[in-house]
């Protein structure tokens, strides 16, 4: 979340919660019942999940050009890829991550096929590039290319060229920049 805060460029106060008893305590129950991070306080409205968040944002801060605008053909892109990397390649992710073998001919039962078919998938998400939406960087680049990031570094996704060279381009921008020296800042904090 800090990512996009930080592209958004608007004030913003951070709160952490400690992972385990605090997120799984009564207050931040109260913000998200599934105790999991992040989850954001805005114009007197609380939304969880990260890519509700995302595109949340986005809508709410049309000036950014964090999403494309309402008739804009990319719009369904954006859609589409959302969902696509909070539905299908998240299980997909999860299943790999566990351990978990999907017998082929359970394959058509699940909403990712298979770990194969999922990766492909988004790899043509990235075929229209630099970004998901074409020329233009949107909030679905913040969410997928962060479960891109993140899933390369531990083994849950292949380390695909087009993926390695998506991902070098997102690092590389300013606000992700900020934004991992914020997390580093804060990790650097628990340790000293």
């Amino acid at each position: 979340m800090h990512w996009l805060l930080e592209e958004l460029a608007e004030p913003y106060d951070t709160e952490w919660i400690d992972y385990g008893e605090q997120m799984k305590g009564a207050e931040y129950l109260a913000v998200n019942p599934m105790g999991k991070v992040p989850a954001i306080k805005h114009r007197g409205a609380v939304v969880t999940e990260t890519p509700a968040i995302c595109t949340y944002l986005a809508v709410s801060y049309p000036d950014k050009n964090l999403i494309p605008a309402h008739g804009d053909p990319a719009l369904a892109d954006f859609y589409r890829w959302m969902f696509f990397a909070a539905g299908p390649a998240e299980m997909a992710v999860t299943t790999r991550s566990m351990g978990w073998e999907l017998a082929e001919d359970k394959q058509r039962s699940v909403g990712f096929g298979s770990h194969g078919d999922t990766m492909d998938a988004l790899e043509l998400a990235l075929g229209k590039g630099p970004y998901v939406c074409g020329e233009n960087f949107t909030a679905v680049d913040v969410y997928l290319g962060s479960a891109l990031i993140w899933g390369m570094m531990f083994g849950t996704m292949e380390k695909r060229p087009a993926f390695e060279k998506y991902t070098a381009e997102l690092a590389a921008r300013p606000a992700s920049q900020r934004a991992n020296q914020i997390n580093e800042d804060r990790i650097k904090s628990l340790e000293d």
